[in-house]
Protein backbone atom coordinates (compact mmCIF):
# COMPACT_ATOMS: atom_id res chain seq x y z
CA UNK A 1 0.00 0.00 0.00
CA UNK A 2 1.55 3.47 -1.16
CA UNK A 3 1.45 6.59 1.34
CA UNK A 4 -2.23 7.50 0.08
CA UNK A 5 -3.31 4.22 1.28
CA UNK A 6 -3.92 3.02 -2.31
CA UNK A 7 -2.92 -0.88 -3.01
CA UNK A 8 -0.78 -1.17 -5.75
CA UNK A 9 -2.37 -3.86 -7.34
CA UNK A 10 -5.27 -1.07 -8.01
CA UNK A 11 -3.52 1.58 -8.88
CA UNK A 12 -1.87 -1.01 -11.80
CA UNK A 13 -5.28 -2.26 -12.73
CA UNK A 14 -6.35 1.38 -13.05
CA UNK A 15 -3.48 2.60 -15.16
CA UNK A 16 -4.48 -0.14 -17.38
CA UNK A 17 -7.87 0.73 -17.42
CA UNK A 18 -6.95 4.52 -17.97
CA UNK A 19 -4.29 3.80 -21.14
CA UNK A 20 -6.89 1.38 -22.61
CA UNK A 21 -9.58 4.00 -22.37
CA UNK A 22 -7.01 6.64 -23.67
CA UNK A 23 -6.50 4.12 -26.66
CA UNK A 24 -10.06 4.11 -27.19
CA UNK A 25 -10.88 7.43 -27.06
CA UNK A 26 -7.19 7.94 -29.65
CA UNK A 27 -8.84 5.15 -31.92
CA UNK A 28 -12.62 6.72 -31.45
CA UNK A 29 -10.83 9.87 -32.65
CA UNK A 30 -9.02 8.92 -35.62
CA UNK A 31 -11.45 6.40 -37.03
CA UNK A 32 -14.21 9.91 -36.65
CA UNK A 33 -11.18 12.17 -38.39
CA UNK A 34 -11.20 9.72 -41.05
CA UNK A 35 -14.77 9.02 -41.71
CA UNK A 36 -15.30 12.86 -41.63
CA UNK A 37 -11.85 12.93 -44.47
CA UNK A 38 -13.80 9.92 -46.40
CA UNK A 39 -17.37 11.87 -46.00
CA UNK A 40 -15.69 15.45 -47.04
CA UNK A 41 -13.82 13.75 -50.03
CA UNK A 42 -17.12 11.70 -51.01
CA UNK A 43 -18.95 15.24 -50.94
CA UNK A 44 -16.10 17.18 -52.58
CA UNK A 45 -15.90 14.96 -55.49
CA UNK A 46 -20.19 14.62 -55.87
CA UNK A 47 -19.83 18.56 -55.74
CA UNK A 48 -17.09 18.63 -58.44
CA UNK A 49 -18.71 16.34 -60.48
CA UNK A 50 -22.07 18.71 -60.27
CA UNK A 51 -19.93 21.82 -61.15
CA UNK A 52 -18.31 19.92 -63.91
CA UNK A 53 -22.23 18.08 -65.14
CA UNK A 54 -23.00 22.31 -64.97
CA UNK A 55 -20.33 23.85 -66.55
CA UNK A 56 -20.91 21.53 -69.43
CA UNK A 57 -24.43 22.36 -69.68
CA UNK A 58 -24.12 25.99 -69.43
CA UNK A 59 -21.16 26.38 -71.76
CA UNK A 60 -18.69 27.72 -68.81
CA UNK A 61 -17.44 27.80 -65.45
CA UNK A 62 -20.18 30.53 -64.21
CA UNK A 63 -22.44 28.59 -61.84
CA UNK A 64 -21.82 30.08 -58.82
CA UNK A 65 -22.87 33.49 -60.39
CA UNK A 66 -25.92 31.62 -62.92
CA UNK A 67 -27.34 29.99 -59.50
CA UNK A 68 -27.35 33.60 -58.02
CA UNK A 69 -28.88 35.82 -60.70
CA UNK A 70 -32.37 34.25 -60.04
CA UNK A 71 -33.56 34.13 -56.56
CA UNK A 72 -35.59 31.24 -55.33
CA UNK A 73 -38.65 33.07 -54.45
CA UNK A 74 -38.85 35.09 -58.04
CA UNK A 75 -38.29 31.33 -59.22
CA UNK A 76 -41.34 29.79 -56.90
CA UNK A 77 -43.30 32.53 -57.98
CA UNK A 78 -42.47 32.17 -61.27
CA UNK A 79 -43.03 28.06 -60.92
CA UNK A 80 -46.44 28.53 -59.50
CA UNK A 81 -47.46 31.31 -62.41
CA UNK A 82 -46.27 28.62 -65.02
CA UNK A 83 -48.04 25.40 -63.68
CA UNK A 84 -51.34 27.42 -63.05
CA UNK A 85 -51.21 28.92 -67.13
CA UNK A 86 -50.32 24.80 -68.27
CA UNK A 87 -53.92 23.95 -66.33
CA UNK A 88 -55.87 26.84 -67.58
CA UNK A 89 -54.44 26.53 -71.42
CA UNK A 90 -55.17 22.87 -71.71
CA UNK A 91 -58.77 22.95 -70.41
CA UNK A 92 -59.37 26.61 -72.17
CA UNK A 93 -58.09 25.39 -75.50
CA UNK A 94 -59.84 21.34 -75.61
CA UNK A 95 -62.86 23.53 -74.11
CA UNK A 96 -62.40 25.95 -76.82
CA UNK A 97 -61.76 23.00 -79.45
CA UNK A 98 -64.44 21.21 -78.53
CA UNK A 99 -67.53 23.61 -78.68
CA UNK A 100 -66.43 25.00 -81.88
CA UNK A 101 -66.35 21.18 -83.60
CA UNK A 102 -69.90 20.08 -81.60
CA UNK A 103 -71.80 23.10 -82.03
CA UNK A 104 -72.81 24.08 -86.06
CA UNK A 105 -74.60 27.75 -85.25
CA UNK A 106 -70.34 28.49 -84.13
CA UNK A 107 -68.65 26.89 -87.20
CA UNK A 108 -67.28 28.74 -89.65
CA UNK A 109 -64.34 29.45 -91.88
CA UNK A 110 -63.05 32.19 -88.86
CA UNK A 111 -64.09 28.87 -86.66
CA UNK A 112 -61.87 26.95 -88.60
CA UNK A 113 -58.72 29.23 -87.65
CA UNK A 114 -59.16 29.45 -84.09
CA UNK A 115 -59.52 25.73 -83.83
CA UNK A 116 -56.05 25.61 -85.37
CA UNK A 117 -55.00 28.43 -82.72
CA UNK A 118 -55.97 26.89 -79.89
CA UNK A 119 -54.13 23.78 -81.21
CA UNK A 120 -51.05 25.38 -81.34
CA UNK A 121 -51.53 26.96 -77.34
CA UNK A 122 -52.65 23.86 -76.46
CA UNK A 123 -49.64 21.68 -77.45
CA UNK A 124 -47.26 25.07 -76.62
CA UNK A 125 -49.11 24.19 -72.80
CA UNK A 126 -48.37 20.40 -73.37
CA UNK A 127 -45.29 20.27 -74.42
CA UNK A 128 -43.33 23.22 -73.47
CA UNK A 129 -44.65 24.94 -70.06
CA UNK A 130 -44.17 21.56 -68.03
CA UNK A 131 -40.39 21.83 -68.78
CA UNK A 132 -40.28 25.26 -67.94
CA UNK A 133 -42.16 24.77 -64.68
CA UNK A 134 -39.62 22.19 -64.17
CA UNK A 135 -36.68 24.42 -64.54
CA UNK A 136 -37.89 27.24 -62.24
CA UNK A 137 -38.76 24.75 -59.78
CA UNK A 138 -34.90 23.59 -60.16
CA UNK A 139 -33.36 26.59 -60.79
CA UNK A 140 -31.91 25.52 -63.68
CA UNK A 141 -32.55 23.36 -66.89
CA UNK A 142 -32.33 19.40 -65.79
CA UNK A 143 -33.78 17.51 -69.16
CA UNK A 144 -30.25 17.18 -71.63
CA UNK A 145 -29.08 18.50 -74.64
CA UNK A 146 -31.94 16.39 -76.66
CA UNK A 147 -34.82 18.36 -75.13
CA UNK A 148 -32.88 21.76 -74.89
CA UNK A 149 -33.07 21.68 -78.26
CA UNK A 150 -36.48 19.94 -78.89
CA UNK A 151 -38.18 22.33 -76.48
CA UNK A 152 -37.67 25.93 -78.25
CA UNK A 153 -38.17 23.86 -81.77
CA UNK A 154 -41.61 23.49 -80.56
CA UNK A 155 -42.11 26.59 -78.72
CA UNK A 156 -40.83 29.07 -81.78
CA UNK A 157 -42.84 27.00 -84.43
CA UNK A 158 -46.01 27.23 -82.04
CA UNK A 159 -45.79 30.97 -81.67
CA UNK A 160 -45.15 31.30 -85.56
CA UNK A 161 -48.64 29.17 -86.13
CA UNK A 162 -50.74 31.62 -83.46
CA UNK A 163 -49.45 34.51 -85.54
CA UNK A 164 -50.40 33.23 -88.90
CA UNK A 165 -53.68 32.08 -87.66
CA UNK A 166 -54.67 35.84 -85.89
CA UNK A 167 -53.32 36.89 -89.82
CA UNK A 168 -55.31 34.50 -91.43
CA UNK A 169 -58.43 35.45 -89.20
CA UNK A 170 -58.07 39.32 -89.82
CA UNK A 171 -57.74 38.48 -93.65
CA UNK A 172 -60.98 36.48 -93.62
CA UNK A 173 -62.41 39.27 -91.69
CA UNK A 174 -61.16 41.73 -94.29
CA UNK A 175 -62.23 39.90 -97.45
CA UNK A 176 -65.58 39.48 -95.92
CA UNK A 177 -66.14 43.42 -95.22
CA UNK A 178 -64.54 44.70 -98.04
CA UNK A 179 -64.61 42.27 -100.98
CA UNK A 180 -67.54 40.38 -100.02
CA UNK A 181 -68.46 39.62 -103.81
CA UNK A 182 -64.74 37.04 -103.80
CA UNK A 183 -65.15 35.83 -100.12
CA UNK A 184 -66.85 32.41 -101.56
CA UNK A 185 -64.43 31.78 -104.24
CA UNK A 186 -61.57 32.31 -101.71
CA UNK A 187 -62.79 30.48 -98.61
CA UNK A 188 -64.10 27.49 -99.88
CA UNK A 189 -63.29 24.48 -97.53
CA UNK A 190 -60.09 22.66 -99.60
CA UNK A 191 -58.35 26.29 -99.66
CA UNK A 192 -59.45 27.10 -95.87
CA UNK A 193 -57.28 23.56 -94.81
CA UNK A 194 -54.50 24.56 -97.34
CA UNK A 195 -54.19 28.08 -95.52
CA UNK A 196 -54.37 26.15 -91.72
CA UNK A 197 -51.74 23.58 -93.24
CA UNK A 198 -49.17 25.99 -94.61
CA UNK A 199 -49.18 27.98 -91.06
CA UNK A 200 -47.86 24.61 -89.61
CA UNK A 201 -45.61 23.99 -91.85
CA UNK A 202 -43.97 27.29 -92.76
CA UNK A 203 -44.17 28.25 -88.81
CA UNK A 204 -42.14 24.56 -88.39
CA UNK A 205 -40.13 24.77 -91.60
CA UNK A 206 -38.48 28.20 -91.18
CA UNK A 207 -36.93 26.42 -87.87
CA UNK A 208 -35.38 23.46 -89.58
CA UNK A 209 -32.39 25.29 -90.67
CA UNK A 210 -31.75 25.84 -86.99
CA UNK A 211 -32.69 22.59 -85.93
CA UNK A 212 -30.22 20.83 -87.88
CA UNK A 213 -27.22 23.66 -86.81
CA UNK A 214 -27.44 25.26 -90.37
CA UNK A 215 -28.25 28.80 -89.31
CA UNK A 216 -28.29 28.93 -85.53
CA UNK A 217 -28.45 26.53 -83.13
CA UNK A 218 -30.79 26.14 -80.34
CA UNK A 219 -28.76 25.33 -77.29
CA UNK A 220 -28.62 26.40 -73.24
CA UNK A 221 -28.37 30.34 -72.95
CA UNK A 222 -25.61 30.41 -69.81
CA UNK A 223 -27.45 33.99 -68.80
CA UNK A 224 -31.01 33.49 -69.08
CA UNK A 225 -30.86 29.72 -67.68
CA UNK A 226 -33.04 28.56 -70.46
CA UNK A 227 -32.85 26.75 -73.62
CA UNK A 228 -33.23 29.33 -76.63
CA UNK A 229 -31.73 30.58 -80.00
CA UNK A 230 -28.21 31.03 -80.01
CA UNK A 231 -25.51 32.11 -83.01
CA UNK A 232 -23.54 29.05 -84.25
CA UNK A 233 -19.57 28.38 -84.61
CA UNK A 234 -19.61 30.67 -87.27
CA UNK A 235 -21.68 33.80 -85.47
CA UNK A 236 -24.66 33.21 -87.26
CA UNK A 237 -28.35 33.07 -85.67
CA UNK A 238 -31.61 33.17 -87.08
CA UNK A 239 -33.25 34.96 -84.59
CA UNK A 240 -33.13 38.67 -86.13
CA UNK A 241 -34.92 37.00 -89.77
CA UNK A 242 -37.45 35.32 -87.27
CA UNK A 243 -38.31 38.24 -85.49
CA UNK A 244 -38.89 40.02 -89.14
CA UNK A 245 -40.30 37.39 -91.28
CA UNK A 246 -42.52 35.97 -88.78
CA UNK A 247 -43.11 38.29 -86.25
CA UNK A 248 -43.12 42.10 -88.15
CA UNK A 249 -44.46 41.45 -91.36
CA UNK A 250 -47.75 39.70 -90.12
CA UNK A 251 -48.40 42.36 -87.70
CA UNK A 252 -47.81 44.86 -90.43
CA UNK A 253 -50.53 42.98 -92.38
CA UNK A 254 -52.78 42.42 -89.98
CA UNK A 255 -52.85 46.14 -88.79
CA UNK A 256 -53.39 47.69 -92.62
CA UNK A 257 -56.19 45.24 -92.73
CA UNK A 258 -57.72 46.61 -89.91
CA UNK A 259 -56.96 50.05 -90.61
CA UNK A 260 -59.01 48.90 -94.05
CA UNK A 261 -61.95 47.27 -92.05
CA UNK A 262 -62.32 50.27 -90.35
CA UNK A 263 -62.97 52.59 -93.03
CA UNK A 264 -64.56 50.31 -95.05
CA UNK A 265 -67.59 50.27 -91.55
CA UNK A 266 -67.22 53.84 -91.28
CA UNK A 267 -67.99 54.43 -94.88
CA UNK A 268 -71.01 51.82 -94.53
CA UNK A 269 -72.49 53.54 -91.65
CA UNK A 270 -72.16 56.71 -93.13
CA UNK A 271 -74.16 55.78 -96.38
CA UNK A 272 -76.78 53.78 -94.24
CA UNK A 273 -76.82 56.71 -92.03
CA UNK A 274 -77.89 58.93 -95.27
CA UNK A 275 -80.36 56.14 -96.54
CA UNK A 276 -82.12 56.17 -93.60
CA UNK A 277 -82.69 59.81 -93.13
CA UNK A 278 -83.88 59.78 -96.72
CA UNK A 279 -86.41 57.67 -96.15
CA UNK A 280 -88.95 59.32 -93.82
CA UNK A 281 -89.42 62.08 -96.04
CA UNK A 282 -90.25 59.46 -99.47
CA UNK A 283 -92.84 57.91 -97.06
CA UNK A 284 -93.98 61.43 -96.09
CA UNK A 285 -94.52 62.42 -99.32
CA UNK A 286 -96.72 58.50 -100.59
CA UNK A 287 -98.66 59.67 -97.38
CA UNK A 288 -99.66 63.12 -98.72
CA UNK A 289 -100.02 62.26 -102.09
CA UNK A 290 -102.89 59.47 -101.25
CA UNK A 291 -103.94 61.85 -98.91
CA UNK A 292 -104.39 64.63 -101.53
CA UNK A 293 -106.21 62.19 -103.71
CA UNK A 294 -109.34 61.72 -101.75
CA UNK A 295 -110.08 65.59 -101.98
CA UNK A 296 -110.13 65.72 -105.36
CA UNK A 297 -113.71 64.61 -107.18
CA UNK A 298 -115.08 63.62 -110.70
CA UNK A 299 -113.55 62.81 -113.57
CA UNK A 300 -109.67 62.79 -112.40
CA UNK A 301 -110.47 59.85 -109.47
CA UNK A 302 -109.35 57.31 -112.38
CA UNK A 303 -106.05 58.76 -112.99
CA UNK A 304 -105.42 59.42 -108.84
CA UNK A 305 -106.25 56.01 -108.44
CA UNK A 306 -103.72 54.85 -110.88
CA UNK A 307 -101.15 57.47 -108.91
CA UNK A 308 -102.46 55.83 -105.67
CA UNK A 309 -101.38 52.47 -107.30
CA UNK A 310 -98.20 53.57 -108.02
CA UNK A 311 -97.76 55.04 -104.23
CA UNK A 312 -98.90 51.97 -102.56
CA UNK A 313 -96.19 49.86 -104.89
CA UNK A 314 -93.52 52.55 -104.28
CA UNK A 315 -93.83 52.42 -100.24
CA UNK A 316 -93.83 48.56 -100.70
CA UNK A 317 -90.80 48.88 -102.25
CA UNK A 318 -89.46 51.11 -99.65
CA UNK A 319 -90.40 48.80 -96.87
CA UNK A 320 -88.60 45.80 -98.44
CA UNK A 321 -85.86 48.04 -99.10
CA UNK A 322 -85.70 48.86 -95.48
CA UNK A 323 -86.23 45.69 -94.50
CA UNK A 324 -82.84 44.55 -96.87
CA UNK A 325 -81.08 47.16 -95.16
CA UNK A 326 -81.90 45.97 -92.02
CA UNK A 327 -81.07 42.62 -92.40
CA UNK A 328 -77.71 43.21 -94.17
CA UNK A 329 -77.29 46.05 -90.87
CA UNK A 330 -77.91 43.04 -88.52
CA UNK A 331 -75.18 40.66 -90.42
CA UNK A 332 -72.48 43.40 -90.79
CA UNK A 333 -73.14 43.98 -86.80
CA UNK A 334 -72.88 40.01 -86.22
CA UNK A 335 -69.13 40.34 -88.79
CA UNK A 336 -67.98 43.26 -86.85
CA UNK A 337 -68.43 41.35 -83.44
CA UNK A 338 -66.25 38.42 -84.91
CA UNK A 339 -63.50 41.31 -86.25
CA UNK A 340 -63.85 43.29 -82.59
CA UNK A 341 -62.88 39.79 -80.50
CA UNK A 342 -60.01 39.03 -83.45
CA UNK A 343 -58.74 42.29 -83.03
CA UNK A 344 -58.44 42.22 -79.10
CA UNK A 345 -56.75 38.53 -79.74
CA UNK A 346 -54.72 39.87 -81.72
CA UNK A 347 -54.00 43.11 -79.18
CA UNK A 348 -53.63 40.80 -76.39
CA UNK A 349 -50.94 39.14 -78.82
CA UNK A 350 -48.63 41.83 -79.04
CA UNK A 351 -49.22 42.72 -75.09
CA UNK A 352 -48.00 39.31 -74.09
CA UNK A 353 -44.80 39.22 -76.15
CA UNK A 354 -43.97 43.11 -76.73
CA UNK A 355 -42.43 43.04 -72.75
CA UNK A 356 -39.90 39.69 -73.40
CA UNK A 357 -38.82 41.75 -76.72
CA UNK A 358 -38.21 45.02 -75.19
CA UNK A 359 -36.56 43.44 -71.83
CA UNK A 360 -33.73 41.73 -74.09
CA UNK A 361 -33.41 44.83 -75.94
CA UNK A 362 -32.93 46.53 -73.01
CA UNK A 363 -31.49 44.20 -70.19
CA UNK A 364 -28.80 41.76 -72.69
CA UNK A 365 -26.41 41.30 -69.62
CA UNK A 366 -29.71 40.47 -67.04
CA UNK A 367 -29.01 42.50 -64.61
CA UNK A 368 -32.61 42.82 -63.94
CA UNK A 369 -34.23 39.30 -63.45
CA UNK A 370 -37.58 39.78 -62.54
CA UNK A 371 -38.21 41.58 -65.29
CA UNK A 372 -37.28 38.45 -68.08
CA UNK A 373 -39.27 36.07 -65.38
CA UNK A 374 -42.56 38.63 -65.87
CA UNK A 375 -41.80 38.60 -69.86
CA UNK A 376 -41.79 34.74 -69.93
CA UNK A 377 -44.69 34.62 -68.05
CA UNK A 378 -46.43 36.56 -70.52
CA UNK A 379 -45.64 34.66 -73.21
CA UNK A 380 -46.90 31.63 -70.80
CA UNK A 381 -49.59 33.80 -70.46
CA UNK A 382 -50.86 34.23 -74.52
CA UNK A 383 -51.63 30.18 -74.42
CA UNK A 384 -54.47 30.77 -72.47
CA UNK A 385 -56.02 34.29 -72.45
CA UNK A 386 -57.48 34.19 -76.00
CA UNK A 387 -60.23 31.78 -74.08
CA UNK A 388 -61.30 34.48 -72.07
CA UNK A 389 -61.45 36.62 -74.90
CA UNK A 390 -63.74 34.24 -76.64
CA UNK A 391 -66.17 34.34 -73.71
CA UNK A 392 -66.24 37.14 -72.65
CA UNK A 393 -66.36 38.92 -76.06
CA UNK A 394 -68.77 36.56 -78.16
CA UNK A 395 -72.40 35.25 -77.01
CA UNK A 396 -72.24 32.72 -79.49
CA UNK A 397 -69.19 31.10 -77.67
CA UNK A 398 -70.64 31.51 -74.71
CA UNK A 399 -73.58 29.20 -75.56
CA UNK A 400 -70.98 26.98 -76.88
CA UNK A 401 -69.54 26.49 -73.79
CA UNK A 402 -72.56 26.29 -71.83
CA UNK A 403 -73.83 23.63 -73.95
CA UNK A 404 -70.97 21.77 -73.52
CA UNK A 405 -70.48 21.85 -70.33
CA UNK A 406 -73.87 21.38 -69.49
CA UNK A 407 -74.12 18.67 -71.95
CA UNK A 408 -77.02 20.19 -74.10
CA UNK A 409 -77.90 18.51 -77.50
CA UNK A 410 -76.69 21.70 -80.04
CA UNK A 411 -79.29 22.95 -82.25
CA UNK A 412 -78.50 22.51 -86.06
CA UNK A 413 -79.68 25.94 -87.01
CA UNK A 414 -80.82 28.70 -84.15
CA UNK A 415 -82.96 31.15 -85.49
CA UNK A 416 -82.43 33.06 -82.08
CA UNK A 417 -80.74 36.42 -80.85
CA UNK A 418 -76.98 36.95 -82.29
CA UNK A 419 -77.45 33.77 -84.90
CA UNK A 420 -74.98 35.11 -88.26
CA UNK A 421 -74.52 34.00 -91.31
CA UNK A 422 -70.88 34.90 -90.77
CA UNK A 423 -70.27 34.46 -94.14
CA UNK A 424 -70.89 31.00 -94.64
CA UNK A 425 -74.61 30.39 -94.04
CA UNK A 426 -76.55 30.51 -97.60
CA UNK A 427 -78.09 33.99 -98.23
CA UNK A 428 -81.82 32.53 -98.02
CA UNK A 429 -80.52 30.84 -94.82
CA UNK A 430 -79.34 34.04 -93.52
CA UNK A 431 -82.19 36.62 -94.58
CA UNK A 432 -84.70 33.66 -92.36
CA UNK A 433 -82.61 34.52 -89.36
CA UNK A 434 -82.70 38.29 -90.09
CA UNK A 435 -85.93 37.89 -90.49
CA UNK A 436 -87.28 35.28 -87.62
CA UNK A 437 -88.28 36.59 -84.35
CA UNK A 438 -85.45 36.95 -81.90
CA UNK A 439 -86.09 34.50 -79.04
CA UNK A 440 -83.47 34.19 -75.80
CA UNK A 441 -81.63 31.10 -76.87
CA UNK A 442 -79.37 28.82 -74.43
CA UNK A 443 -77.93 26.46 -76.88
CA UNK A 444 -75.49 26.60 -79.73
Amino acid sequence: MNRFGVDGSGSKANYGENLLTSEIINATSTMTTTTVSSITSILSTATSALLADNEIQNGDGETDELSSRFSRPLLTIAATATILIMIAGIFGNLLTIYALIRCPKVRNVAADFIISLCAADCLFCVLVLPFMAVRYIHGAWTHGEFLCTLVPFIQYGNVGVSLLCIAMITMNRYIMIAHNSIYQRVYKKVYVYTMIIFCWIFSYGFQLPTLFGVWGIFGYDDKLETCSILPDSQGRSSKTALFIIAFIIPCVIIIACYARIFWVVHESESRMRRHASSQPSLQNNNQRTMTGSTQIPGSMNNNLNETDVKSGNRLQATKSTRLKDQREAKQKRNEWRITKMVLAIFLSFLACYMPITIIKIADKDVQWPGLHIFGYIMIYLSACINNFIYFIMNKQYRQAYKTVLMCRTPKLLSFGHGASSNGDTPKHLANAIADSKEEPSDSC
